[in-house]
């Protein structure tokens, strides 16, 4: 498109200059002839007056020296003879006396070097002198040349000054488009963060906006099945752990024998639904301006979910600092997810009867969310945070922890695990709220970040039953 515009504009430009240039260019060539001939006449017409009162050749010899103009003899004049008065001849004529006898009007005629100007004078009723002005050639082409000159140039100018506009609209025009098709290609590399800056031309300005929506169409598309992991995780996991809790008390028999198998093949089914929708990995866009969720609220909402479960096991639960808005920015769904993931542990990996406790801290730039418990903790924390840890054992898919470390890095923050006030296992996450200081989804290790202006609300806490 860029050099096809270059040629256009090329040629376009190059017809106006010929068709300006060569018409221009002779008018020129014309006005310098003009001006040469009409030196010529007035100088031929200075004699005028002299002829007209006197035909005296001595008079005439002075009258034509003192008018003579430029060198080479260039003035001369022809009285032809009347009765008793002889021919005059004076100066270098350059035309035969024969042709200038009976011009009445003045007129040019061709000589070796040059042209001459004939101007007649009338003298007496009968007697016509002629005054014969010489222009060299030069004099007629005086300028033509340099003029020529100079108009090439302007139009070579301008043909070279349309080139490079042209070349730059070009370039206006050429680079919105291969970033969209950059931007595709990447896109169908599964890069889902690629976006189109919205400039140039009109046309492809509309080309990047129907592109940039188009992605984020794709993207929340992915987003959606992304929430019907999460959905998955929570919804089918959950009821899960209750039939596969409530299955451990049927006692014996063949009846609770199949139960607990056919729970046992069901969670496993589960987890390969599960492992296959995390293990994607599908990219997502980062969170706009006031996007998230009250941290406090899906808490309380997750919490209350988890308490039939935990009075059940007779497990002391205590939460603290949900009593107040949290706003963070993550998407309740996500939130939802990663509280179930940390909590479905909790009951999965330790005893019945075991306490364990909420806490959310608030701060200027961060959230922290503290799930501790009472259970014999975890003998690897490094290794119990590695994506797929623990996989096939006991039950387990090892993408929990990898959940809830995806969500606090996706703000910035991270995820810590180590030993709690209860005695057993402490997971810490550090949502950030700022969200100039969040960084990608795989980006790990935050130490040694400022904790500045954190209040904690682990006081105000209540109990559940």
């Amino acid at each position: 498109m860029r050099w096809a515009l270059v040629k256009v504009c090329l040629a376009v430009t190059t017809m106006v200059v010929v068709a300006f240039a060569v018409p221009l260019g002779l008018v020129i060539k014309e006005m310098a002839r003009d001006r040469a001939f009409s030196n010529a006449e007035r100088t031929a017409a200075g004699l005028g007056p002299t002829l007209s009162i006197t035909s005296n050749r001595d008079q005439l010899a002075r009258a034509l020296a003192a008018a003579q103009t430029g060198g080479e003899d260039r003035m001369s004049v022809y009285v032809p003879a009347d009765g008793d008065n002889p021919e005059i001849r004076l100066g270098r004529l350059r035309v035969d006396a024969d042709r200038l006898d009976g011009i009445r009007q003045a007129r040019t005629a061709d000589v070796p070097g040059g042209s001459v100007w004939l101007q007649p004078i009338g003298i007496s009723t009968a007697k016509i002198a002629v005054v014969e002005v010489y222009v060299p050639e030069s004099e007629v082409t005086n300028g033509v040349t340099t003029a020529w000159i100079v108009l090439a140039g302007v139009g070579i100018a301008l043909i070279i000054g349309s080139v490079a506009v042209a070349d730059r609209l070009g370039v206006r025009m050429v680079q919105p488009a291969q970033r969209l098709v950059g931007a595709a290609h990447e896109l169908g590399d599964g890069r889902l963060g690629a976006r189109v800056p919205e400039d140039g031309p009109s046309e492809l300005r509309l080309a990047a906006v129907a592109f940039n929506s188009m992605a984020d169409q794709v993207v929340q598309l992915l987003a959606n099945e992304r929430e019907l992991a999460a959905d998955l995780s929570h919804r089918l996991r959950t009821p899960l752990t209750v039939l596969r809790l409530n299955a451990a008390s049927l006692g014996d028999g063949p009846a609770a024998e199949q139960t607990r198998t056919a729970v046992e093949q069901l969670e496993r089914e589960v987890d390969t639904i599960i492992r296959t929708a995390r293990d994607a990995k599908p990219q997502t866009a980062a969170a706009g301006p006031g996007a998230g969720c009250d941290a406090a609220e899906v808490i309380r909402e997750r919490m209350d979910f988890w308490s039939a479960l935990a009075e059940d096991e007779a497990r002391k639960v205590r939460v603290a600092g949900i009593d107040r808005p949290v706003r963070i920015p993550v998407a309740r769904g996500e939130l939802a997810a990663a509280m179930d993931a940390l909590l479905g542990n909790v009951f999965r990996h330790t005893p019945e009867g075991t306490a364990f406790a909420v806490d959310v801290h608030s701060g200027e730039d961060a959230v922290i969310v503290l799930v501790s418990d009472a259970g014999p903790g975890i003998a690897d924390p490094e290794a119990a945070m590695a994506r797929g840890a623990g996989s096939g054992s006991d039950g387990s898919t090892g993408l929990g922890l990898d959940i809830v470390r995806r969500l606090a890095e996706s703000t910035g923050g991270d995820v810590r695990i180590g030993a709690s006030v209860l005695g057993g296992t402490e997971v810490r996450i550090w949502v950030g709220t700022d969200q100039r200081r969040a960084v990608p989804h795989g980006r790990r290790g935050h130490r040694g970040r400022e904790r500045r202006g954190l209040v904690s609300t682990f006081n105000r806490s209540r109990s559940l039953p």
